[in-house]
């Protein structure tokens, strides 16, 4: 059964990091792109990163380009967000999914397979 999982949430200061893990099961990793998700209460869903099956090409949304970092670890058939410099506007709840392809423009609409996310809050 093809299944993403999310951990790594939880409370950070301003100015700090957070990893965060999407743990792939039913699936090759490696056959596979995932992206990263966030959505704030009473906004849009956003694409946040995305790292494609090959080659790791990625993608990054410009709020968080030059903070976030995203990377893949077949061998745990695991994705990682690593999240520096954190800011009050990065809190949301962050969810994984998979697609194709990893493309510059980071639509949900183009992913499936959703996790049931993690909250991060990033407060003093």
């Amino acid at each position: 059964q093809l299944q993403l999982v999310e951990s790594g949430g939880g409370l950070v200061q301003p100015g700090g990091s957070l990893r965060l893990s999407c743990v792939v099961s039913g699936l090759s990793l490696d056959t596979t792109a995932i992206g990263w998700f966030r959505q704030a209460p009473g906004k849009e869903r956003e694409g946040v990163s995305c790292i494609s099956s090959v080659a790791s090409l990625t993608n990054y949304a410009d709020s968080v380009k030059g903070r976030f970092t995203i990377s893949r670890d077949n061998a745990k058939n695991t994705v990682y967000l690593d999240m520096n410099r954190v800011k009050p506007e990065d809190t949301a709840v962050y969810s994984c999914a998979k697609s194709y392809t990893c493309l510059p423009t980071i639509r949900a609409d183009e992913y499936d397979h959703w996790g049931q996310g993690t909250q991060v809050t990033v407060s003093s």
